[in-house]
Parts: structure tokens; sequence; C-alpha cells
């Protein structure tokens, strides 16, 4: 039995004279967290809108679970949650509530269990009765990606989950995805921030200009950059040089 849980060959999107993604390949392992970085405009976005059935590919392919995005797309949302770049919950609602609701659209049997369940889980039992308009942006943040919870999708997609938030919520969230890839979750997730791939990705792959232009783990794109001088210490690059060194050397290609 395959341990592969996403699979993409050849994956082209254009929108009408701009092309977006440019023959895409590559596989995410089951209870990986493989990041994709990009500048914007790269297809991030794009590779996980059709990842997640809301867009079709012009061309190639893309299984999710098993389950082809064009030909099962009602098989691959089951096995699926999305957490978009902005925060996706009722402010008006008590974290409860908006577990509870969720749990009611996907037909969850123990709405109250699962909410419960859920909110201590992410550390948020003491402010389970309070609005979500009072939660700080990393509470927030970690209702949106509880609610993306419900129902146990294998596969959990999240674009840039900590656009504007605080470094300290930052952290909060960057533990919450450590802690579900080691339930077994497999987790694809765009950012801009390297740090965060540097920090939580077991595999990263750079797009620019609509093409995989660097995959691999840490270790191995570091390989890709200049050895270190060594002067005093021997200088190890970040993931920010080595991205800024791959992406400026295919600039005007």
């Amino acid at each position: 039995m395959t341990d592969t849980v996403i699979d993409v060959e050849a994956l082209c999107k254009s929108f009408k004279t701009t092309k977006v993604l440019s023959g895409v390949d590559f596989q995410v392992q089951r209870g990986e967290i493989f990041a994709l970085l990009g500048s914007n405009g790269a297809g991030k976005t794009t590779t996980i809108k059709i990842l997640s059935t809301l867009l079709q590919p012009d061309s190639g392919s893309a299984s999710v679970c098993g389950f082809d995005v064009v030909r099962d797309p009602k098989k691959v949302r089951e096995c699926i949650s999305l957490t978009g770049q902005f925060t996706a919950v009722d402010g008006l609602l008590t974290g409860r509530e908006n577990l509870r609701m969720i749990a009611r659209l996907r037909g969850v049997m123990d709405v109250n269990r699962t909410a419960d369940t859920l909110l201590a889980r992410f550390g948020l039992t003491t402010a389970a009765n309070r609005r979500v308009n009072t939660y700080s942006g990393g509470m927030a943040r970690r209702l949106d990606i509880a609610m993306s919870l419900v129902g146990t999708p294998a596969v959990l997609f999240l674009d840039e989950p900590t656009t504007g938030l605080d470094p300290e919520a930052r952290l909060e969230v960057w533990q919450t995805v450590r802690d579900l890839a080691g339930g077994g979750t497999t987790i694809l997730l765009t950012t801009q921030h390297l740090e965060e791939a540097e920090q939580l990705a077991d595999k990263i792959a750079i797009l620019h200009g609509g093409q995989l232009i660097a995959e691999g783990t840490l270790s191995e794109l570091k390989k890709l950059f200049p050895p270190a001088k060594v002067e005093y210490i021997e200088k190890q690059p970040s993931l920010e040089e080595i991205f800024l060194a791959i992406v400026g050397g295919k600039v005007g290609k």
C-alpha cells in the first residue's frame, strides 16, 4: 500500500493569457508537512485550489487520497479540509457555537462532544463561551484550524496560515501544525514566511514562474547553496538565503 497521499503530475493552469502553472510535479507522503514556497503570483494558491477541487486544471493530473480531483471531486472533499489565508470564523458566535455549526454541516453525529474535544485539543476550553470577536489573532486562527478538523480529514491544506499574525500568535499556530502532523494528518501549506517552512516542513518545494524549480528537505536544499565561507566560524545558510539564491538564478530565464 502506497504512502503517497497527494500526487501531482504535469499540472498546468492559465487565466486568459497568463500561465500560472506550467507542468508542476510533486508528491506528499502520509503524515508529512510539505511546504510550497513562492513569491506573489508564483501559483501557490492556484495549486491549493486545484487540489481542493475549487479549480480545474487545464491539463495534467492530481489526486488526493487516491481520488482524482477532476473525476472524483466529491470523494476528494470527503478526505480534505482547507484553511485559507484569512480566518473564516463567525465573530458573533462563541468558539463552541462555531464548532457546533461546522459539525452539523459536516453531518457529525455528536456535535457537542466533537466541539468539546476540539476546544480542549486547541487550548480553547476556557474561551469556549466567549464571542470569537473577543479572541486574540492566535486564538481565532487556532479555532479556524480546529473547525477544519471537524470530521477528521486525512489531509489539511493551509494557505498562508500565519498571514497577519504577530510573532507570538505565529508560534501558537506552528505548534498546532506540528501536533497535527504528529497525529498523522498530512499537511500541505503555502507560505511566504521562509522561517515558517524552515521550522515546520519535512519537505520544501519552491515555485517560480509557474514551475517547481527546487524540491527537497532543508538539508538537501542547503546543498544547492554555495559552500559556507570559513572565517572564524562556518555560517550555515538560512532557507531565506537559499530561496533567494535559487529564484535569483532563474530570473530572466
